[in-house]
């Protein structure tokens, strides 16, 4: 019974310590997969990349991103972090937002960046006053879409598994 006990105790310890060492293997990864694609634009280094919402499409320096983050930093001193360091990176500021959501929009080499931040209310912000941040940042060059319509003269009738069309009377 006690050795069983032990097994179990060994197994959830295992399970658990396992989680946050993929998790920190992700987040490696996906570091250097960003300072790689986007390696002019700056991220908090306390931020934690979310796997699923986030995205990178396109090649070269082609590259579009949706990016989300969460950051331990509250939203004030985000946005401190991004004013100082965009611009050392070559990042100029088109347009700020600045209220409880900020959103600060910069252009690069006909590139454009949208970072969206809020506040993350929590167990934080109950016991220290103070929130995290979600950011959300969206990159999006140029040259990523070069067919400006690309569903133009598709048969929609013709393909498979689409619905019947409803006729209006």
């Amino acid at each position: 019974m006690r050795e069983n006990k032990l097994l179990l105790l060994i197994l959830i310890s295992f399970l658990l310590t396992s989680c946050g060492l993929f998790t920190d293997v992700y987040q490696k990864n996906q570091r250097k997969v960003l300072d790689y694609l986007l390696s002019d634009l700056p991220l908090p280094k306390d931020a934690e990349i979310l796997k699923e919402p986030s995205v990178v499409l396109g090649t070269g320096d082609a590259i579009s991103a949706r990016i989300v983050l969460q950051s331990n930093y509250s939203p004030a001193e985000n946005l401190i972090f991004y004013g100082n360091e965009t611009p050392t990176t070559g990042w100029s500021l088109l347009s700020s937002k600045v209220g409880e959501e900020i959103d600060l929009i910069y252009t690069k080499e006909g590139r454009y960046a949208t970072i969206h931040m809020e506040p993350k209310a929590g167990v934080r912000s109950l016991v220290v006053g103070d929130y995290s941040t979600d950011v959300v940042i969206s990159v999006v060059h140029p040259d990523a879409i070069s067919v400006q319509k690309p569903f133009e003269g598709l048969d929609y009738e013709s393909l498979p598994g689409s619905p019947e069309p409803i006729e209006i009377p």
